[in-house]
């Protein structure tokens, strides 16, 4: 397989027997009804994962699966049909069926398959844990059990799972245009519950990884600081007191508090969102949204990262698009057929989860660039406040932005020093207003470690976040202290 791998394309048309001419009768078929587009999205997909359970390997888990899904947009319409055989007259059922929404007919358009089309090569990896021995794989997850366990007798359970995945696609699409990606993804993750003995139970959880191959956990024993990072939270939380409630400054610590970001106010920066008015950011380019302290980009383009793609699941290369510049609100992510009612440019922010949805509009890497202050600077300007590490669970509005977060790690900052750990903390709030109350943004930027999955209208995908330190004058802390 490995010459189909170097030139993606191969693969399905020696695999499933297509070639350019069955394509452009296909997408003649589609387009016999008006239409403004359509494409063919193909993929192979094959997926493992393992894991660790009360210092067992319990579980393993294998699928393969292949399909394709036609499109036809005309105007603000889409039709979509997908088939899970990829075979010519599959194909041109699935095309008579989204076709179906035009109903004036129109001559058949020429088409001609085979414009070449760019991409980009940011995880050119050779293996993935794919390939790698069960045994191997199930050894890495008995050490991180070990490891885990030995930070503190208190540890009593740890579970661990390595997951990995090998999408093959390729798109196809009325202009003339092929492309084809293969698109490797693994993840490691780690979760232990310590006990106290005197009926306390606390969990913490750590883990990464990416576009990235099987000797990327191993590296400098990646897999190491998996395991004991996951021990150090949970003890941390055995420890800690109750949070205060009340409104208070925030201090959001570098790295996987983006998903803050990602959640109440990425969203919201979606085209379809805005397009159809319903975001609060709808209708407001070059209008002042944040502090001029922020700059917020979603970055498709970052080597190796979770949320990049060499293409976007519509075939156009993904992009670094400032959304917000200084304050200034500058665009939104866009997919095609968005980009095209609202007279923008895509910007390759096209995904689907897989061959059976249509693509629409979603992050990639999304992030506040770094400030000026230190840490340091941040903290000891704040006279009473939470210094809020890592999220867990929450809830949120994607259209508005109003959400609640659930603090994993969390910590009082006490006279400019962070001092006592407390669990329990939620933040409440709406993401434009907080942009609008960020004082104090960090030099020391930093991506979360790899484990972002991003939920829309059903479709999960991954995702990357990032943050540098920031505080956050007067959110609402839901607290359990009495």
């Amino acid at each position: 397989m490995a010459n189909e791998l170097a030139h993606p394309e191969k693969f399905f048309l020696s695999r499933f027997g297509m070639s350019d001419r069955a394509f452009e009768r296909i997408l003649g078929t589609a387009l016999e009804r008006k239409a403004d587009y359509a494409d063919l999205y193909f993929e192979y997909h094959s997926a493992e994962s393992l894991g660790l359970e009360e210092s067992m390997v319990n579980h393993t888990a294998k699928s393969v699966s292949h399909g394709v899904g036609v499109r036809v947009c005309a105007e603000d319409r889409t039709g979509y049909a997908y088939s899970d055989e990829v075979t010519i007259d599959r194909m041109r059922l699935a095309a008579e069926t989204a076709r179906a929404i035009a109903d004036q007919s129109a001559p058949m358009p020429a088409i001609q398959v085979g414009t070449p089309a760019p991409r980009h090569a940011l995880y050119e990896v050779e293996t993935t844990p794919l390939e790698i021995p069960l045994e191997e794989r199930a050894r890495l997850l008995h050490e991180i059990d070990s490891v885990a366990r030995a930070y503190d007798p208190r540890v009593k359970n740890v579970t661990a799972s390595l997951a990995a995945e090998r999408k093959i696609v390729m798109i196809v699409n009325s202009e003339g245009k092929l492309v084809a990606d293969v698109q490797p993804l693994c993840r490691l993750n780690v979760s232990v519950i310590a006990e106290d003995g005197k009926g306390g139970r606390q969990m913490g959880s750590y883990g990464g990884g990416g576009r990235v191959e099987y000797k990327y956990f191993l590296d400098a024993e990646r897999w190491r600081e998996y395991a004991r990072e996951a021990a150090r939270q949970a003890i941390v939380n055995l420890e800690a007191g109750d949070a205060p409630a009340g409104e208070m400054v925030v201090v959001l610590a570098p790295g996987w508090p983006g998903i803050l970001l990602h959640e109440a106010i990425g969203h919201g920066l979606e085209g379809d969102f805005n397009r159809k008015g319903v975001s609060a950011f709808s209708g407001r380019i070059g209008q002042k949204v944040a502090s001029e302290l922020c700059t917020v980009v979603d970055d498709g383009t970052i080597p190796l990262r979770r949320g990049s793609l060499n293409v976007d699941d519509e075939g156009t290369p993904t992009s670094r698009t400032v959304l917000i510049e200084k304050g200034i609100l500058r665009g939104y992510l866009q997919d095609r057929m968005n980009a095209r009612l609202m007279k923008m440019k895509p910007t390759g922010n096209g995904r689907r989860e897989s061959f059976a949805h249509t693509p629409m509009p979603r992050m990639t890497n999304t992030f506040m660039l770094a400030g000026e202050s230190t840490r340091d600077e941040i903290v000891k300007s704040v006279k009473h406040g939470l210094y809020a590490v890592s999220f867990g669970g929450g809830q949120v509005d994607i259209t508005n932005g109003k959400f609640v977060f659930s603090a994993s790690e969390a910590y009082l900052i006490e006279d400019g020093v962070v001092t006592h750990p407390v669990k329990g903390a939620t933040l409440i709030g709406d993401g434009p207003d907080v942009l609008r109350r960020v004082t104090m943004v960090g030099n020391d930027l930093a991506l979360d470690p790899g484990v972002g999955t991003c939920g829309k209208d059903g479709q999960s995908v991954p995702v990357g976040v990032g943050l540098p330190t920031i505080r956050v004058d007067g959110i609402t802390v839901g607290g359990t202290r009495a």
